[in-house]
C-alpha cells in the first residue's frame, strides 16, 4: 500500500530542513570564530613602544602595513594596499603614493587625490606589558580617520 505524500507535509518538511541547515550552519561559523579568535599566531609583535620615534612611519612589509607613530604619540597600523585595486603602496613625503594609478593618501591614510574612493585599511593594535601586537588577520574598512583609531601606549 503506498502512502501519498501531501503537499503541506512537503512544505514543512522542506522548511525544517532548510531552517536546520542555517542553524548548522550558523552554529559552525560561531565556532570557526571563537577557534580564530584565540589564536595568538594572528598577532604579529613588532617590538616596545618605547623603540618607536614619534612622527615616524616604520615599514612591515612582510606583514603589509606601515606602523605611523605620530607626534602625539598615537599609532596606527596602516595596510600597504591601495583601496583602488590592492596595488603595494608607497610613502611619500605627505603620507602614501599607489604607483600603480596615482591614488595618494595623507597620513591618516584619508585619499587625497582618486582614483581610490575610500581611505586605506587598518589594523588592530594591541600593547601587552608594553609590547606593540598588530593583528593582521582583520584588516578594518572604514569611511574616514577618527581619532579614536589611534592605540596609545
Amino acid at each position: 500500500m503506498k502512502k501519498k505524500f501531501s503537499r503541506r507535509s512537503f512544505v514543512k518538511k522542506t522548511i525544517a530542513a532548510l531552517v536546520g541547515l542555517e542553524l548548522g550552519y550558523l552554529a559552525f561559523d560561531i565556532l570557526r570564530l571563537k577557534s580564530t579568535e584565540n589564536r595568538t599566531e594572528n598577532l604579529f609583535n613588532i617590538g616596545h613602544f618605547n623603540q618607536f620615534e614619534k612622527g615616524k612611519l616604520y615599514p612591515f612589509s612582510s606583514k603589509k602595513f606601515y606602523l605611523s607613530v605620530f607626534e602625539d604619540g598615537g599609532m596606527l597600523a596602516i595596510s600597504l594596499k591601495c583601496t583602488h585595486l590592492g596595488c603595494m603602496l608607497q610613502p611619500d613625503s605627505q603620507g602614501f603614493m599607489c604607483p600603480c594609478h596615482a591614488s595618494s593618501f595623507n597620513k591618516w591614510g584619508e585619499v587625497n587625490s582618486p582614483p581610490a574612493n575610500r581611505p586605506l585599511d587598518i589594523f588592530p593594535i594591541v600593547i601587552k606589558e608594553g609590547e606593540v601586537w598588530v593583528n593582521t588577520s582583520n584588516p578594518i574598512s572604514r569611511k574616514s580617520f577618527e581619532p579614536n583609531q589611534l592605540t596609545y601606549s
